[in-house]
């Protein structure tokens, strides 16, 4: 059977948070993961109108109780968003919550009549490379240099641009890597398991800020592990923890954000629209992944970047392939997406140098292309047997490997942060302040453009990124 990474990452993220059951959405499909049994709605009288609507909807339909339907959250939290528990969350499995359905259909109506939302499932936001993954990352020798390689800029404490990235935390020996001597912010909790085998998706925030100060030396760099956890949170906590965030080190230049969900929706994500309209009022620009579900549908919050009101607080990024001229095949893309930058097989710190650690692959490479595309591809190359696809008394064994320091890897996770350092390069550069400005700067100069699913968009490529070869491997490399 083909690897369901998908699915099998739903596993994963379950694990992770035992006390929160889970399903897949929408109910028709697995596009997305949400708290079972729950919604969201804005604290005070929409809560309250939420709370009267589905209990009184819920008295026409057989087996559902509106005995159910009570604040699950108290009103406290600065994003203003109460969870009101609709269900028993212990019933049904996790294809999906009728009862959750029905609560979100029951608010039709009023929403209609008041013009916006109301109500909201309490999605799964998670790091980009994990509910929807581009790849596992793929040891390379530590005197294989970075790509992109460090830019030949000095760091300046006095012109440093401040950049914040929200991600998984440090490993513990990241200062033995030199782009990062000036990087500063929080550990990993836990980087290796009772085996001492490197857990899955730790050090994903450490090659992103390798990334972000290769391309722009001269940054003042803030890692949060905000997504520590097995890289996911719900919608409801994710809000909070991005407001946590800001107020502990203040609002930077820009912040750097690889993870998002997607809902289904074109008007945003419930549980984090007061951040994301205090962010519209600052000056800082948010730089996002657009995730990597090789999918148009809007992936939260990149796609803010279309609506209006934040079209120059937010850019949105997709990813190319590891030769620059089209998309990678994982890439969510369509007009919500504003610029490309590549995001396949770029090489960055994973962890620090001389002490290999071992880690186990978790995914099953295909045996072409999920997605339906032609070139040697992450879904196949290279390839090695994982854990999570090989269910069964006997599963195949899966593959082992070594990390010394450098790693590939890739996801829209990784373009991200290009993109954000080529904004904060471009600042260096050219004595830019303002970043916003700096990002029309930026596109408003850009000369490149690549295929992405028959259209032309733009892209921005390091002057220091070298193209890899997609071309497949020699039988037996």
């Amino acid at each position: 059977m083909a690897p369901q990474r998908f699915r099998e990452q739903f596993d994963q993220i379950q694990r992770s948070m035992p006390d929160v059951p889970l399903a897949m959405g929408p109910d028709d499909s697995a596009e997305f993961f949400y708290e079972k049994g729950v919604v969201l709605a804005r604290d005070g009288e929409e809560a309250r109108l939420v709370e009267d609507t589905v209990r009184e909807h819920f008295t026409t339909f057989a087996g559902l109780t509106p005995d159910h339907v009570r604040r699950a959250s108290p009103e406290t939290n600065r994003t203003g968003i109460t969870r009101i528990r609709v269900g028993d969350p212990g019933e049904g499995d996790r294809s999906g919550d009728p009862t959750v359905a029905h609560a979100l259909r029951s608010l039709r109506t009023a929403e209609g009549r008041a013009g916006r939302r109301l109500i909201s499932r309490n999605h799964v936001v998670s790091i980009a490379v994990n509910a929807c993954p581009g790849d596992e990352p793929v040891p390379v020798p530590p005197t294989e240099p970075p790509n992109p390689a460090a830019a030949e800029t000095a760091y300046d404490a006095d012109t440093a641009v401040g950049v914040l990235v929200i991600d998984t935390g440090l490993m513990r020996d990241y200062r033995s890597y030199p782009l990062l001597a000036h990087t500063e912010g929080d550990a990993q909790i836990r980087e290796c398991d009772d085996d001492g085998i490197l857990q899955q998706y730790v050090g994903h925030g450490t090659f992103i800020a390798g990334l972000l100060a290769a391309v722009a030396p001269n940054t003042d760099l803030v890692v949060r592990n905000t997504l520590n956890d097995a890289g996911a949170i719900l919608e409801s906590e994710f809000g909070e923890k991005l407001f946590e965030a800001v107020d502990r080190d203040g609002w930077p230049d820009v912040i750097s954000l690889s993870a998002g969900t997607s809902n289904g929706r074109t008007d945003g994500l419930l549980g984090v629209q007061a951040f994301m309209e205090e962010l519209r009022e600052q000056r800082t620009l948010l730089v996002a992944a657009a995730g990597n579900n090789a999918s148009a549908t809007p992936f939260w919050p990149a796609a803010y970047a279309d609506l209006p009101g934040w079209e120059d607080a937010v850019l949105s990024v997709g990813a190319l392939r590891a030769d620059g001229e089209f998309g990678a095949c994982f890439s969510n893309h369509g007009g919500w997406v504003k610029v490309y930058a590549p995001g396949e097989r770029l090489t960055s710190a994973l962890t620090g140098f001389g002490t290999p650690v071992p880690y186990v692959y978790q995914h099953s490479t295909y045996d072409a292309c999920r997605y339906g595309f032609g070139y040697a591809c992450t879904c196949q190359y290279p390839r090695h047997t994982g854990v999570l696809s090989e269910p069964g008394e006997a599963p195949a064994k899966p593959d082992q490997v070594m990390f010394e320091g450098h790693a590939q890897w890739s996801g829209t996770s990784f373009a991200t942060p290009v993109v954000a350092g080529l904004v904060a390069q471009h600042m260096t550069a050219k004595g830019e302040t303002d970043p916003r400005a700096a990002r029309s700067q930026l596109l408003a100069a850009n000369t490149e453009y690549a295929e992405v699913r028959g259209a032309h968009v733009p892209a921005l490529l390091p002057p220091t990124w070298r193209p890899v070869s997609v071309d497949p491997p020699a039988p037996g490399t």
